[in-house]
């Protein structure tokens, strides 16, 4: 057994538990998405921070990031945008619930996992036709 710097020896550690010892859970991936799409938003911000100076930039500006948000690949990344959004909010509502000391048996947090992920898909795909509804198909 090695010692400490005063001679004493020195006990074993517990190790933390790590992703390999725990079993995956629906609420660990609601948890580790609600972070990701933080992540997300942010650099979703940026994205739309870019097209309002670009509107405010004149007309050339504002065609060339209209032809990106336009392609493809830019809708692509403002559908992801629009999905952050709503999953955001929805596990943002679930833990407001969870502030009033609601919701944490481990039957109802995965039912509310569920709900906020199948919630969030719905949602996006309601504005997504709401848009294109409305004219915005580009």
């Amino acid at each position: 057994m090695a010692e400490t710097q005063d001679g004493a020896p020195r006990r074993a550690r517990p190790m933390a538990p790590h992703l390999q010892i725990y079993r995956w859970k629906i609420t660990m991936a609601a948890s580790i998405t609600h972070r990701i799409t933080g992540v997300g938003l942010g650099i979703g911000t940026l994205l739309l921070t870019c097209w309002l100076l670009a509107l405010a930039g004149g007309p050339q500006a504002y065609d060339g990031i209209q032809g990106f948000l336009g392609s493809w690949f830019g809708r692509l990344l403002m559908f992801g945008f629009t999905w952050a959004l709503m999953y955001h909010m929805c596990n943002g509502i679930r833990h407001l619930v969870w502030d009033t000391g609601r919701g944490f048996e481990p039957a109802t947090a995965d039912k509310s996992a569920m709900a906020v992920i199948g919630g969030s898909v719905l949602l996006t795909i309601i504005a997504w036709v709401l848009a294109y509804a409305m004219g915005g198909n580009g």
